[in-house]
């Protein structure tokens, strides 16, 4: 089965737990890997870049890994983040991490070395030779520092055998819209923007990776499967009733909002590692009064 085919829909960028002490709280991963599930998401994301990766050392993303794969327990697909700035190290990564039931790799662009397209071509060459699973892009150009042009998406899609799809965060629609028009017929295109979520399946878009979905992930999926659907009514009665929630998701920090809305819901504590601190007091009231008007 094609990436594109196995992985469309909603995919969760899911957050890392901790505990006070700021240790890896796996119950809480546990208790969130069953409520996205439960609420009908179509596959899930181990240490995309919302899950605080940065500041993860290597034995706590092994076993986070493991602890997802036996949480999810074939529910549904796991795709597992791995990215950096350094090729040899990330190709390194690639064949030594625990990736046997993974369905694929993301892998965000460099960041802050801010390479040529060519250099950004040569890097994803050599990650999709290392790798062992199907790689997807990811370009989100305003936290790496560089963008991946459309063309450099498709001279990898159409060049490189094993890349199979891309994340698209860079919130330029005409951009996507070249990829979306040229790409192969098997090759993955997914929004990594939950407000463009909606207007980006409009224009052929495969779904999402989503942060939203963390926390709203009945009404998020939902609307992801009318969307694909054409059913752009009921798609949109739910995107704009997601729409404030996503405002707030986003008001100062991700993964700061999406940690203190499961925090109000009771999944997990609102712990997170610096430099990442939590929202400020007006916003976290404002996340409050928001879940007490939806209740």
């Amino acid at each position: 089965m094609s990436l594109r085919k196995q992985l469309g829909g909603t995919g969760v960028a899911m957050v890392t737990p901790f505990k006070a002490n700021t240790t890896v709280d796996f119950d809480a991963l546990g208790k969130l890997i069953d409520f996205i599930i439960a609420n009908g998401v179509e596959y899930v994301i181990s240490l995309g870049t919302t899950g605080e990766t940065p500041t993860l050392d290597t034995e706590e993303k092994y076993d986070i890994i493991h602890y997802t794969y036996e949480k999810v327990n074939g529910r549904v697909p796991v795709v597992v983040g791995i990215g950096g700035n350094n090729t040899r190290e990330v190709m390194e990564n690639l064949q030594s991490y625990p990736l046997e039931k993974a369905a694929a790799v993301l892998s965000a662009s460099p960041y802050y070395n801010k390479p040529s397209q060519e250099g950004i071509f040569q890097h994803y060459k050599n990650l999709a030779s290392a790798s062992p699973k199907p790689v997807i892009l990811y370009n989100v150009p305003g936290r790496t520092g560089s963008n991946v042009t459309a063309e450099t998406t498709l001279r990898l899609a159409k060049e490189v055998e094993n890349i199979a799809g891309m994340k698209e965060a860079s919130g330029n629609m005409i951009q996507c819209m070249h990829i979306l028009r040229d790409r192969p017929d098997d090759f993955l295109v997914v929004s990594g923007d939950d407000h463009l979520t909606l207007p980006l399946i409009a224009c052929g878009m495969d779904g999402v990776i989503s942060v939203a979905a963390n926390c709203f992930p009945a009404d998020f999926s939902e609307m992801v499967r009318c969307c694909l659907k054409g059913d752009y009514e009921t798609a949109r009665r739910l995107h704009y009733k997601c729409l404030e929630g996503n405002d707030l998701l986003f008001a100062e920090n991700n993964p700061a909002g999406v940690k203190a809305f499961l925090k109000e819901m009771g999944i997990i504590e609102n712990v997170l590692r610096l430099p990442v601190v939590p929202l400020s007091e007006g916003v976290q009231e404002k996340v409050k009064a928001y879940l007490k008007g939806k209740s």
